[in-house]
Parts: C-alpha cells; sequence; structure tokens
C-alpha cells in the first residue's frame, strides 16, 4: 500500500464532478417517475424522498469520513464499530449491489445511442463490453484521470439539460404551473415503485468515501462537495421533471422512449441528438466513478484478510488496485442482460442494507467514543439521531413493501435481492472455516 504522500491526489472540483456521477449523473434514469406517480405525485415524491433518504445519509457519512478519512470508507467505519463479522457485510453487500449497479449503465448507453445509430440496439453486448472494459483501462491509470474525464462528462451532461429547461420555458405558450402535489390514486406498488426510482437516482453518497486518502483535504473538501452536489442534482431533477410535465408529453412514452423524446417534443429532432449524447456521456461518468469506488472495498477486505490477498496487488506504476478493477469488470461482463426495472429493485434493496450497517456504526461510535475527535458533528444528541434514522428506514421499507405486492417480475427480482443479502452469511462461514483467527 503506497504511502498517502505518493498518491496523486484529487481536487475539491473534480471531487464534485465524481460526486454527481456516483450519487446522479444528471436526469438520465428518472423517467419513468411520472408513469408511477403520475403529474400530481412525481414533484412531491421527488422532493420529499430526498429529504427522508439522503440528508440522513450525506449527515452520516459526513461525521464517520471526519472521524476516519481513510481508503476502504464505509467497511472501515463498520468494521471498527460493529466488528469483523458486519464489517464483512458491509463490503460484501456493497460489492453485490455494485455489480448490479454498474451493469445498468452500458445498457443505458446504447439505449441512447441507438436514439440516432438505431442498429447499435443488434450489438447490444459488444457495446457493453467495450465500455466496461474501457472504463476499466481508465480506472487503472487512476483517481486524477477519472476525475478529468469527469469533469468533462458532467460538462456533457448538464448542457443538453439546460438548453431544454431554457428552450421549454421560452417555448411554452400560456401560463406555467406547478400541479397540486397529491398522492390520490397511486397504488400501493406503483407508489413503491415511484420511491425505487427517486432512491435509486440518490444513492451512493457513502461510496464516494471510499478513496478518501486520494483527495486533498478529505474533510473540507468531503463538506463542500457534498454540499454542492446534493444541490446541483435536486435542481436538475426538479426542472427536468416540471418541464416534462410542463410539455404534456405522454408519461408512457417519456418512460419508454427516455429523455431524448423529450428533447423531440420541445425542440425538434436536433435537441433529441443532444439529449441522447448527454445520456451517452452520463452513463459512461456514471460506471467509471461507481467503478472508482467500489474497487477500492475489496482492496482493503484482501489486506484484512476477507477476501483473496491477491484483490490488494496495486498497479506497478499507477498504484491502482488493478486486480479489484479487473475481477469487478468481468462480473459486470455477465450481468448486461437484466432489465432496468429489476436491476434498479435489487440495486437499491441490497444498498439500503449496506446502509443501514453505517446508520446503526453512527449511533455505535456515539455511545461508545463520544469523546472522539469530530471535526464534523451533527448537532443532535443519541435521541435525535434515532429518530432521524428512522426517516430513511421507513422509506426503505415501504418501497420494499411496494415492490413486494407488484408484478410477478418485482417480486423475483426483491427476492433475489433477498437471497444475496442472505450469502453475506453463508460466505462468512466459509471464511471462518478457513482463517483460524476469526473462529472466535
Amino acid at each position: 500500500m503506497p504511502s498517502p504522500a505518493a498518491l496523486k491526489k484529487i481536487r475539491p472540483i473534480q471531487l464534485i464532478a465524481v460526486i454527481f456521477f456516483t450519487v446522479s449523473g444528471g436526469p438520465y434514469g428518472l423517467e419513468p417517475l411520472l408513469s408511477y406517480a403520475g403529474d400530481h405525485g412525481a414533484l412531491l415524491i421527488l422532493m420529499l424522498t430526498p429529504l427522508f433518504w439522503d440528508v440522513p445519509a450525506i449527515f452520516t457519512v459526513l461525521e464517520l469520513n471526519s472521524m476516519m478519512p481513510i481508503t476502504g470508507g464505509y467497511y472501515k467505519w463498520v468494521k471498527y464499530a460493529l466488528g469483523t463479522r458486519w464489517g464483512f457485510y458491509e463490503g460484501w453487500w456493497t460489492w453485490l449491489y455494485t455489480f448490479v449497479d454498474l451493469a445498468i449503465y452500458p445498457v443505458l448507453f446504447v439505449m441512447y445511442a441507438s436514439f440516432f445509430y438505431p442498429v447499435l440496439a443488434d450489438y447490444k453486448i459488444p457495446v457493453c463490453l467495450i465500455i466496461i472494459w474501457a472504463s476499466a483501462g481508465l480506472n487503472i491509470l487512476g483517481i486524477v484521470p477519472v476525475g478529468k474525464v469527469s469533469l468533462f462528462l458532467s460538462a456533457v451532461v448538464l448542457a443538453p439539460v439546460i438548453i431544454v429547461i431554457v428552450l421549454a420555458v421560452h417555448h411554452h405558450a400560456g401560463p406555467m404551473s406547478i400541479p397540486a402535489p397529491s398522492l390520490k390514486g397511486i397504488t400501493f406498488p406503483s407508489f413503491g415503485m415511484a420511491l425505487y426510482t427517486v432512491m435509486w437516482n440518490c444513492l451512493g453518497w457513502d461510496n464516494i468515501t471510499t478513496y478518501a486518502e486520494e483527495v486533498e483535504k478529505p474533510i473540507r473538501s468531503y463538506m463542500i462537495s457534498m454540499a454542492i452536489a446534493f444541490l446541483l442534482v435536486m435542481v436538475v431533477y426538479v426542472l427536468i421533471t416540471w418541464v416534462a410535465q410542463q410539455s404534456g408529453i405522454n408519461h408512457d412514452t417519456f418512460s419508454t422512449d427516455g429523455m431524448p423524446s423529450l428533447g423531440v417534443r420541445i425542440a425538434g429532432h436536433w435537441l433529441g441528438v443532444l439529449i441522447a449524447i448527454g445520456g451517452m456521456a452520463s452513463s459512461l461518468g456514471i460506471y467509471s466513478a461507481v467503478l472508482l469506488s467500489v474497487s477500492r472495498v475489496p482492496q482493503v477486505m484482501a489486506e484484512d484478510n476477507l477476501l483473496p490477498r491477491g484483490l490488494n496487488r496495486l498497479h506497478r506504476r499507477f498504484k491502482t488496485p488493478y486486480i479489484s478493477i479487473i475481477i469487478c469488470s468481468i462480473v459486470v461482463s455477465f450481468m448486461v442482460l437484466w432489465t432496468f426495472a429489476d436491476l434498479l429493485i435489487i440495486d437499491v434493496t441490497v444498498y439500503g442494507a449496506g446502509l443501514s450497517l453505517e446508520y446503526i456504526s453512527l449511533i455505535k461510535l456515539r455511545l461508545r467514543e463520544p469523546d472522539k475527535p469530530r471535526p464534523f458533528k451533527i448537532p443532535l444528541n443519541v435521541t435525535g439521531l434515532c429518530m432521524v434514522i428512522a426517516l430513511p428506514f421507513l422509506v426503505y421499507a415501504v418501497a420494499l413493501g411496494g415492490a413486494l405486492s407488484s408484478t410477478p417480475e418485482a417480486l423475483k427480482a426483491a427476492g433475489f435481492a433477498i437471497v444475496a443479502l442472505a450469502s453475506a452469511e453463508v460466505v462468512w462461514q466459509v471464511i471462518r472455516l478457513n482463517r483460524p483467527q476469526f473462529k472466535k
């Protein structure tokens, strides 16, 4: 493991771009929200869900990261607070959810590229594999190249979105209004899927901490960068959803044909092309940013003898965990055949379980080490923390309940996610049998 001084470190402006892509990547993937929640429920769910789901996670990440700004992030926090077994659960669950998450983006890239090159849909697998392995190569080069590429791609993503918003306001005839917020008429399964859609488009705040030792002045940089990224994400989501409502686009068309169909409706084919290019850039940026975060987790788990030692091997020149990156890429290469809706359910369900361990770790450390230095500390006592942390648990339970009562396909996806969660205990028992130090 190289010393912190030997690592090339990312600057705050680049960190904002990496966070943006890790958590969001623009409004691409938000399209099904209107078909699930309708005009009256979409903005309400979009604005309230992040307050209950994201804000507690952001503050938890900031406090724990200020205590332990180290490579491995959330895995190290949980291991320190709850012990090796639960640390392994955290790392294992996150690894599994990220495989599912990563599989979404090459497929989305093909969907957006097919807008002006329809023939690409017939070559989905080869195109997906090219994206997977090009991103692996970029990540092996290190965090600084990933940061620079993320900064460039964020401009490519946001420029068409800004154009859509400006032209929609300019071309709109008649008064503009915001539909009265209401959940009336939304079935429980649809409500659950609407929650899943927003939760998936806003998850991953803890993932950005796995490379904290590769960030300049990590405590201050994370505080500033996360605040800016959160505001940017929410402004983009709210405005693009509002524009879609004002355009009168058919909700099912918007869900099926994606964001480019909104550009076509507002200004014609040329804007649809720009939006499609933005969608492609978004898919590439998210994939590289998420791969950056997840590849550090197997590295530190291998150093702790919880995974094979080869996973912590660093590239001789670039000092990156290239074996971990390659293995992640191999697994994702076999997972690009899932449907978007199924991947979304599996993704959020497994991620939520891992996030719950971070909340428990926060409470445990407040009780066990109340005087440990915390450059950032949530201004609440333990009782207040428990009340706030109950909110994301509530959102998670409602979303899972909605999925379980939805279609048979959604039920299968939720069942698969539960099996994936249970696999952590199976693998842990195998580790105990083969590692004497973990038998206690």
